[in-house]
């Protein structure tokens, strides 16, 4: 609330790293379409892949583990759950499959927030509500001492605190006179520093982060887990919190520094998704699919060269094996010879 209102106010002056980080990302964003158009054999497999990590990170940041084991278990099964860090895992699966099948339709509000702890946090008697005490971050010491890390807002002042960062965030993204990824992370940060709910604050603000990212138009979250990658980084992730907390409620704190890993933390997401893409191979059956595919969906004649980049990931001798295999079995003809031969689908005429 204090960095969207501040930022209502008066526009700030963006740091130049900041800047930086931001026009790599536009041009991330900018080959994203790409890649989830070339191969979408290689973005299934990511896909999987992500949906357990993230579950299994974000809940782990929390100290919440679970047996490696029943992982595919909990996350994939319908099996009764053992313990209460199953359901909470599960529960976290649940709500992350809801914002990666309906993302455009999921407002930023604070309902969106309440339904997004409620299924994060299943099963306890404040599941979906906001805090009803006040509290204290509590920070312990090496020593064995305790100290006091951040105070939030008071019970009192939650649900219309909440109500204005949503209010904020979504004027301030329309507007557009702050980069919408800026208002990402500042919203974040008041996320955190209101402090909503007695426990699960910090998997809602991680829920939130990939459900904003979506509405942004950013969907590497769906491939390569977001909340992964903050695990790795967890100390600096802490460290930035604490560094943009300091005189938030005077509205006199430095936000740059959490918002900076957070555009840090998004640049290693599409680092890794293209490294993990370039590297995912598909298996032949599945190649042979893609091959079928792209064959069936030309209208009319077609060379081998325009399947070849309608197929980047399969070598041409696989895609002269498939082409034959559908020639032999009446899917497909061969029109002319030699380097100007072309072909045709027969599938559709069967």
């Amino acid at each position: 609330m204090k960095t969207l209102k501040l930022w209502e106010g008066s526009i700030p002056v963006i740091p130049t790293t900041t800047v930086w980080m931001l026009n790599d990302l536009s041009e991330f964003k900018g080959k994203q379409e790409l890649f989830t158009k070339q191969s979408p054999q290689k973005l299934k497999a990511l896909k999987e892949h992500a949906l357990i990590e993230s579950a299994v990170s974000s809940n782990r940041i929390e100290g919440v583990e679970i047996d490696q084991k029943r992982i595919g278990t909990v996350i994939f099964g319908k099996k009764r759950l053992q313990d209460r860090d199953e359901e909470e895992v599960r529960g976290y699966q649940r709500a992350l499959s809801w914002i990666h099948s309906e993302n455009r339709k999921i407002p930023l509000s604070h309902e969106t927030i309440l339904r997004l702890h409620c299924l994060s946090h299943p099963d306890t008697w404040d599941s979906g509500k906001f805090k009803e005490k006040d509290g204290e971050i509590i920070e312990k010491r090496p020593d064995g001492g305790i100290s006091i890390r951040f105070k939030p807002l008071s019970a009192r002042e939650t649900p219309e605190a909440v109500r204005d960062i949503c209010s904020l965030a979504n004027s301030l993204m329309r507007n557009r006179e702050i980069p919408a990824l800026a208002v990402w992370a500042a919203f974040n940060l008041d996320f955190l520093c209101i402090h909503p709910f007695r426990d699960g604050n910090g998997r809602v603000s991680r829920l939130l982060l990939l459900l904003m990212l979506y509405h942004q138009g950013f969907e590497v979250g769906r491939y390569i887990s977001l909340e992964r990658i903050i695990e790795q980084n967890k100390e600096r992730y802490y460290e930035t919190l604490l560094q943009s907390s300091r005189s938030w409620h005077g509205t006199k704190h430095d936000p740059w520094p959490y918002v900076n890993y957070l555009l840090y933390a998004l640049k290693e997401i599409y680092r890794e998704f293209e490294s993990r893409y370039e590297n995912t191979v598909i298996p032949l059956g599945e190649k042979t699919e893609t091959v079928v595919r792209a064959v069936c969906s030309f209208n009319g004649n077609f060379h081998i060269s325009q399947l070849q980049k309608a197929c980047p990931e399969v070598s041409i001798d696989m895609i002269r094996k498939v082409l034959k295999n559908m020639r032999d079995n009446g899917d497909a003809k061969c029109v002319g010879r030699g380097k100007l031969a072309q072909w045709k689908s027969l599938s559709g005429n069967r």
